[in-house]
């Protein structure tokens, strides 16, 4: 079985293993887009009057010290589920105990009576989520032969976004904040389910597992560009094009509700991630697939990520109602395809089989640094610098460059 787990994998996996993944990525996500999209804003909303500080100002906080704590877990508790060597697995551990724990700091959070008792709540989410997102992930180049990774990774990509008008529906429809916590936390726990009890994991074997001391273990989460460039290249690329999309995210509700002064705010924050829920869903498998069978990645990143950045250069030109109705098609469009495509390319660009988790928390980092920089990039922009014409250009461009730099990868197609 050990060298299963650390072997290049060649037998494909079947449907039920996909949608098992898939559904603990939905859970996953649920955890997070619930409060990003509405609760976390509607909390700031209720203790910035109390603080001295805008409910920008006060959102932005809170999210980029959450996501500073999403650097260090994802690949942190990804190098430990590489050396996991727990009978039921590498992976299926870290998964139970962070959906676990994401539940409980959900909870938490919906019974936050101010300012620091939500930070945190919201940090101890982002460090649960992420030790059983990490997993999640390792599990795909664990066990899907590399010309099934971008099929798999669409469906994944779907996961994300069916997790994201989830949370985000979950968080509307159920009565309050301290509800929404409830009704997240509870679907956090039991999306994760199928997949730990009915699919079995790969085992490490002790004697296998790498010689531990501290230096080492820190020493691992330095991957040098000029030993590994393709690696360095996509993590860059990825970086850049998930900042673009965080800025445009990041203020969406208030954009909605100061800018284009909409009469339900919440509701156009709900039809616009629907929008866009359903032409990614229209693209994101349908692009892993048409990649698979060409053989080739790049192009299919490079032009989604031209795509994004046209629209959210659209976005900042027409600012109406029904402007934003039509980025947030062309979005998804565009974000369908460059999430399943980019995410197989990401493994592709691997090292080394014996660290597929601690290296995927590495690239995970592109996540979750454009949370840290998208606050710290649009609140002075917004409240000083021109307001959301000037931050969805200069998230246009952002996007653009990380477009343009797929090109420097060169062991992949």
């Amino acid at each position: 079985m050990t060298a299963e787990a650390l072997a290049e994998p060649t037998q494909r996996v079947g449907k039920g293993w996909t949608a098992a993944l898939s559904l603990a990525n939905v859970a996953i996500w649920v955890g997070w887009y619930g409060p990003l999209q509405i609760l976390l804003a509607r909390q700031a909303e209720d203790f910035a009057p109390g603080t001295g500080m805008s409910k920008e100002t006060l959102l932005a906080w809170v999210t980029g010290v959450g996501a500073a704590v999403s650097l260090a877990a994802n690949p942190f508790f990804g190098a430990l589920s590489d050396r996991t060597t727990a009978r039921w697995g590498r992976r299926t551990p870290w998964i139970v105990a962070g959906a676990a724990g994401g539940a409980l700091s959900l909870l938490l959070l919906a019974g936050a009576g101010g300012l620091w008792t939500m930070a945190v709540g919201w940090c101890l989410v982002q460090l649960t989520l992420n030790a059983a997102f990490a997993a999640v992930t390792a599990a795909v180049p664990d066990r899907v032969p590399r010309l099934q990774r971008g099929v798999v990774g669409g469906w994944l990509g779907a996961a994300q976004i069916l997790g994201a008008v989830a949370g985000t529906g979950l968080a509307t429809a159920a009565g309050g904040i301290a509800a929404g916590y409830a009704a997240c936390a509870v679907f956090a726990v039991a999306g994760v389910l199928p997949y730990v009890l009915r699919y079995g994991d790969l085992r490490l074997e002790v004697a296998d597992r790498p010689a531990w001391s501290w230096r080492s273990f820190a020493r691992g989460f330095w991957l040098s560009p000029r030993r590994y460039p393709d690696f360095a290249w996509a993590w860059l690329t990825r970086f850049l094009i998930n900042l673009s999309n965080a800025l445009v995210i990041l203020y969406l509700l208030y954009y909605l509700r100061d800018r284009l002064h909409h009469n339900d705010p919440e509701q156009g924050v709900l039809i616009l991630t629907a929008v866009d829920s359903v032409a990614l869903l229209a693209t994101v498998v349908v692009g892993g697939i048409w990649s698979d069978r060409v053989g080739r990645r790049k192009p299919f990143v490079m032009w989604s990520g031209v795509l994004m950045a046209a629209a959210t250069a659209l976005l900042a030109a027409w600012q109406t109602w029904p402007g934003a109705i039509v980025v947030a098609a062309l979005l998804g469009v565009a974000l369908g395809v460059f999430m399943s495509v980019d995410f197989a390319l990401m493994t592709d660009v691997l090292p080394k089989a014996g660290d597929r988790g601690k290296d995927l928390g590495v690239i995970n980092v592109a996540n979750a640094l454009p949370q840290v920089a998208a606050p710290a990039l649009a609140a002075p922009i917004v409240t000083h610098l021109g307001g959301y014409r000037v931050l969805y250009l200069v998230a246009a461009v952002v996007g653009l460059a990380g477009a343009v730099l797929v090109g420097r990868i060169r062991g992949v197609d």
